[in-house]
């Protein structure tokens, strides 16, 4: 088995926690959840980040596109918000496409 390098490493924990994090910062709207899509989808979203991040702990390539879409979707989203929103949201998603796609990474994902 290919050792797992650090940048995977972290970007994976990172994910999980951020779809964590995020699952318990709207708890209080997830339990009304009524006919309420938007919170649906903060729902879905979030749990998409954790297993991403699960999976590309455990080597999926899969799991490591799933990733850079979710962090390019926030690029997006941040869009409709601040300059400097935007700005952060782009450098993460450098940050994340390098550590994931960089020599190591790309040899770790390779399949078996």
């Amino acid at each position: 088995m290919k050792k797992r390098p650090l940048s995977v490493t972290l970007i994976s924990c990172l994910f999980i926690a951020a779809g964590s994090v995020g699952i318990i910062y709207h708890a209080e709207e997830l339990m009304e959840l009524g006919n309420k899509t938007e919170t649906l989808w903060v729902l879905l979203v979030r749990i998409l980040a954790i297993i991403g991040g699960v999976f590309t702990l455990l080597g999926s390539n899969r799991a490591r596109w799933l990733l850079v879409v979710w962090i390019s979707y926030h690029v997006g989203l941040s869009m409709f918000h601040s300059f400097s929103e935007s700005v952060a949201h782009a450098a993460l998603l450098i940050l994340v496409a390098y550590s994931l796609f960089n020599r190591e990474a790309i040899a770790y994902f390779r399949k078996k």
